[in-house]
Parts: C-alpha cells; sequence; structure tokens
C-alpha cells in the first residue's frame, strides 16, 4: 500500500472535543473521524487494525470449535418482553434505542443478544445430545449512551464480538466458562495488551457469575482492586474486602445528646469528638421497580464508610423479586408530593418508624431495611434519635432491632484483601475489553428453551455469554501504546508491520531503492507501507511517529551506498544497515504468523 493512495490526512493540533490521548491520536493520524455524538467512521488504516483483531479473536474462537453465525441487529420487541428485559433497557435511562415499523410493532437495536440467540436455541436444540454448542459473531452493537465520550471507548455504535454457549448441565458450563477465559487470555496477550481478568458484577446481563477483562490505564473509567500478590482483582462494583478495625466508643450508659446543626458526619464527629466509625449513618433512597411500585428503602452504614449502589441494587433486585430501574435519595419535597410530614433528615435513625409512610399516596407504606456488614459489627454506636438535632450516643442493636445484613459497603485501596489479610488491596485504573458470563438458566427459563435430558426430562438450557469489544479493544491498545510523538502499535495488530519512508522521492536513486525493499518485503508476506509523498522529509518522519507503524525504514542520502536506517518505533533505537541486512533484520522480528497481507 502507498501513503499517497491512503487517503491519509493527519492532524498537527489536537481535536477540541479528544478528552484522552488515545482519542486524539486516532483522530490526528488519520484513524477515525467524529460523524455525530458517540458515532465514529472507521477510516482505513482503523479498519485494518480491527482486521487484524478480529483475526485473532476468530483464531482463538474457532480453536474452541466455536461456530460464527451473524445474528440480527433489529429485534422485535416481544423476545425483549420474554426475558423482562424490553422495559428495563428502553424506559427511563435506558440504552436501547427502539422504534415502531409501520405496522406499529415495537423494535429494538440490538445492544446484545442473548433474546434473539436464545430463541434460536429453542427452535434448534432439542436434544442433549446436539450440545454443547457455542455460537458466536462479531457486529456492530447499538447502545443509547448518557454521555458518549473518549471516541471508541464509550459510543453509541460500536464493533463487538458476542458468543453464547449451550450445556444440558451447570458442570458443562462451568468448563467451557473456564476454557473460554484462557482464551480471552490469550487473545489480549496476542493483541499485546496487558489485561487483567477481574471478578465483576453480572449487570443488567445477569447470571451467576461473571469476570471482567480490565486494560490497566490511567484513562480508564473502571476502578478496579487488586492485592500485590495477583491473589485477588475485582471491579470495585463487586469487590469485597477487610475494613479497618472500628474505634470503641468509651465506656459510657447510653443516653441522648443534643447535636443542634450537627446533620452530617463530619459535622456531627468535630462537635462531639467522634470517629466516623463509632457513627451509624442512615440513607433514605426511593427504589422504582419495574412492577411500577415504589419501595422506600432505608440503608445503614458505618460512618467511614461509602455506599457500593450496584450492591444495593442487586440486593434490593433479589429480595424485591423485581428488578430496580431507578434508585434515588428521598427528599423533603418527594415527602411532600406524597402528602407526608417532614423528616428528621440528620438525625434519622436505624429505627424509624413505618408509621411515617401512613398514608403516602403511591409509596409501599413501609422501609425495606438493609444494614452493611461492618455497621451490624459495631456493639455500641452514635446515631439518629429520629428527632430534630438530637442523637444516640452509647447505642446498640439490641435496643434498635433486627435488620438485614448484607455487605453493602465499597472496598476500598488500603483495606485488607479477604483471600489474603496480610496484604492491602492497591487501586488501579481499567478500560474493560472483555466480559464473561455464566447466565445459568436466567434466560431459558423465562423463554422457555428446554431440551430432553438424558433421562427423558424437559429442563431448560445452561447458558453462557462472552463478549469482547473489538473497536474499544484496538483504542485500548493505543491507550497502553502511544508517547509524546504517537502511537506506537503492537506488531500483532498494527496496520502494516512495516513502513519504508524514501525521504527525497525526486531522488531516482532513493526512489529505486525504495521500491525494491518495499517490493521484497511484500513478497515475503510482510504488509508494508511505502510513503511515495513528494512531502519533506520531516514531515514524513512525523507522520511515520504519529500513525505508529512498529518497524520503519529510511531511506535517505545512505541510499547511493545502499544503506538504510532500520527503526524500532517502540523504543525509537536506530542502526544503519545495508538494504540485505535490514530486510533479513525484519524478517527475523516479525514472525511469520503475524505476515498477515490484507
Amino acid at each position: 500500500m502507498r501513503v499517497s493512495r491512503l487517503m491519509l490526512v493527519t492532524l498537527r493540533d489536537v481535536p477540541a472535543d479528544a478528552e484522552i490521548a488515545s482519542q486524539q491520536l486516532l483522530i490526528r493520524g488519520g484513524y477515525i473521524r467524529r460523524v455525530g455524538s458517540g458515532i465514529y467512521a472507521y477510516l482505513p488504516l482503523m479498519w485494518r487494525v480491527l482486521q487484524r483483531v478480529m483475526r485473532i479473536v476468530r483464531e482463538e474462537m474457532n480453536q474452541l470449535g466455536a461456530l460464527e453465525t451473524l445474528l440480527p441487529q433489529l429485534q422485535p420487541a416481544e423476545l425483549w418482553e420474554k426475558s423482562g428485559r424490553w422495559q428495563g433497557y428502553t424506559a427511563g435511562e435506558g440504552i436501547m434505542f427502539h422504534l415502531q415499523d409501520r405496522q406499529e410493532r415495537s423494535l429494538g437495536l440490538g445492544p446484545t443478544h442473548e433474546e434473539v440467540v436464545t430463541q434460536l436455541a429453542s427452535d434448534l436444540l432439542r436434544s442433549y445430545r446436539q450440545l454443547p454448542v457455542t455460537l458466536y459473531q462479531i457486529q456492530t452493537k447499538f447502545r443509547d449512551e448518557i454521555r458518549p465520550r473518549f471516541g471508541l471507548m464509550r459510543g453509541r455504535e460500536f464493533i463487538m464480538k458476542d458468543a453464547y454457549s449451550f450445556h444440558d448441565d451447570e458442570r458443562d458450563l462451568s468448563r467451557v466458562y473456564g476454557e473460554m477465559e484462557n482464551a480471552y487470555s490469550r487473545i489480549f496477550q496476542r493483541c499485546g495488551l496487558h489485561a487483567v481478568g477481574v471478578d465483576a458484577d453480572s449487570g443488567a446481563i445477569g447470571g451467576s457469575a461473571s469476570q471482567e477483562f480490565m486494560v490497566t490505564a490511567d484513562a480508564g473509567e473502571d476502578l478496579i482492586l487488586v492485592s500485590p500478590g495477583g491473589e485477588y482483582a475485582a471491579n470495585q462494583e463487586k469487590a469485597i474486602s477487610i475494613a479497618p478495625p472500628a474505634l470503641p466508643l468509651p465506656a459510657g450508659d447510653a443516653q441522648i445528646i443534643s447535636t443542634p446543626g450537627q446533620i452530617t458526619i463530619d459535622q456531627l464527629c468535630s462537635a462531639q469528638s467522634l470517629h466516623p466509625s463509632q457513627v451509624v449513618k442512615v440513607l433514605l433512597l426511593l427504589a422504582k421497580l419495574e412492577s411500577s411500585d415504589e419501595q422506600p428503602i432505608l440503608v445503614c452504614l458505618r460512618g467511614d464508610q461509602e455506599l457500593n449502589e450496584v450492591k444495593l441494587v442487586n440486593a434490593l433486585t433479589q429480595q424485591l423479586d423485581s428488578p430496580i430501574l431507578e434508585l434515588n435519595p428521598i427528599n423533603a419535597e418527594q415527602l411532600k408530593s406524597q402528602g407526608l410530614q417532614p423528616l428528621p433528615f440528620g438525625s434519622i435513625g436505624p429505627d424509624l418508624s413505618d408509621h411515617h409512610l401512613s398514608g403516602a399516596r403511591s409509596w409501599r407504606p413501609q422501609f425495606h431495611k438493609l444494614a452493611d456488614t461492618t455497621a451490624i459489627a459495631l456493639e455500641r454506636f452514635v446515631c439518629g434519635a429520629n428527632s430534630d438535632n438530637q442523637h444516640r450516643w452509647g447505642c446498640s442493636w439490641s435496643a434498635i432491632g433486627a435488620i438485614q445484613e448484607v455487605d453493602l459497603r465499597n472496598a476500598k485501596a488500603g483495606d485488607h484483601c479477604v483471600s489474603n489479610p496480610e496484604q492491602c488491596l492497591e487501586e488501579r485504573r481499567g478500560i474493560e475489553v472483555g466480559h464473561i458470563f455464566q447466565l445459568g438458566r436466567k434466560y431459558s427459563q423465562s423463554m422457555g428453551a428446554q431440551i430432553t435430558t438424558k433421562d427423558g426430562k424437559q429442563e431448560p438450557l445452561w447458558m453462557g455469554c462472552y463478549g469482547i469489544g473489538i473497536s474499544r479493544l484496538a483504542q485500548a491498545a493505543v491507550e497502553q501504546h502511544h508517547d509524546n510523538a504517537g502511537i506506537s502499535w503492537p506488531l500483532s495488530i498494527a496496520p502494516f508491520q512495516v513502513i519504508v519512508v524514501i525521504a527525497n522521492v525526486q531522488d531516482e536513486i532513493q526512489m529505486t531503492l525504495g521500491e525494491e525493499i518495499y517490493s521484497e518485503l511484500r513478497s515475503e508476506g510482510i504488509d508494508a507501507l511505502i510513503d511515495d509523498r513528494g512531502e519533506r522529509a520531516g514531515v514524513k518522519f512525523k507522520d511515520a511517529d504519529l500513525i505508529g507503524i512498529p518497524w520503519r525504514v529510511v531511506v535517505g542520502r545512505g541510499a547511493i551506498e545502499g544503506n538504510v536506517e532500520l527503526v524500532n518505533r517502540s523504543d525509537r533505537d536506530t542502526v544503519v544497515l545495508p538494504k540485505a541486512e535490514a530486510i533479513s533484520s525484519l524478517l527475523n522480528v516479525i514472525p511469520t504468523e503475524v505476515r498477515v497481507q490484507l
């Protein structure tokens, strides 16, 4: 390929709307162009990168015996209603683009394909003899992100590999889940990425177990907690830890204390000489359920801990037997709109009575109460007295009454690791590039996908789901592999393995030598790019650094002696070699398996 034919347009200035380094470099290097909010065109260089990523993914999926397919992007609402996810994905801040056709039938643009593939399995899989089966596809997905940002990291249209496995029992699901985990590790390694597998929340996809694969980078949106020895790694949404011990309250009788104006933990502790770990704070929230009910929630936390909303939503979904559409703090205006009396915010205790909800217009008339494990572990504590400007000092749970105990706190850096208490968790930023789930029977039960077992019974299929963000992975590679001059692609996914830069195309000797090197590299299976533009040498060198081809052969003044410069983009190491030695060196450092010409 010749740069003169590549439609390459590079930018010297950083685009105003590009927020992180990888986004800036992909735009400046002529890889992507923004078409609309969260919508990008993959230009020829980027498409070559994506093709190389997809090739690696296909090889690993095919090696597992997975079958490639292509599922419809336009999906009938009835399928999603069967699984119970239509309302959650389309109402409120739901992420599914949805529409009605001319017959007024509701449809959605697929953000994922569990419903479609489960319906197909229901039609096609009848007996345990047909199992296990794994289907995968590489396809564009659509998600109506509330705030698209960071280029391909969080777009409204993106390329994804999603796979789905079907089994006759849980043991076989676990086996394939483990094989897929290993395949994912190989994929990211082959793509030149350092990725960490972390325990993760299953989110809207659901299922009993899931693991995310995070590319560690400062620009990562996700916070992950890891132990120094690598025994434990988890997304903060899922992470558990051993909290620092609470400071015990001094000896003394239980009493009511006056706390005027002390409505925050900081104000209370400062005025009363308390440590936050000696206080139980209470949060009042309103959960809007998919069943249309509105459930008031009372949550108790130790004063020095933070609420993990994902853990709370998961607990509520299970206990209330309904997906949670929204979860928001209760405020004075909401109480007034329900016809309820004001509450003593800042002094609310764990035993707030349900009579405060009597006569509510649409809310359920009782609080659903939960307490974090660190709060329950306190023998004596300070908490609100359910009266303005008053707290209880030396209170105990026996005086409060039983409250359901759940892990609701955010694990934090510095907490001790559960798997190895001698180590403290460390904080990393991560970019999610893959996610695998053990779905169990969540979808097969709701959608009636059953098989005849070995015992002749009709039972729901066991399912797994496995996703990789192809376009996100490509940008994550840039986030991990760049410097001040531009991108430095890993060899396996670079758009070209070598760029031949002819310093002066008006020099016949340079031009002839450059063309010879280009042709010989191509004949050896190396995907080479030749910069044959009539630009100044400095412009070509800057562009070569910016677009990040792993190896550069510079044909300049040394061409008259048959010499060229061989430059390693990753470390800028440069050597001057005769043409034959330069080509021989490239053949030695570029493995046969990555010499794929597109």
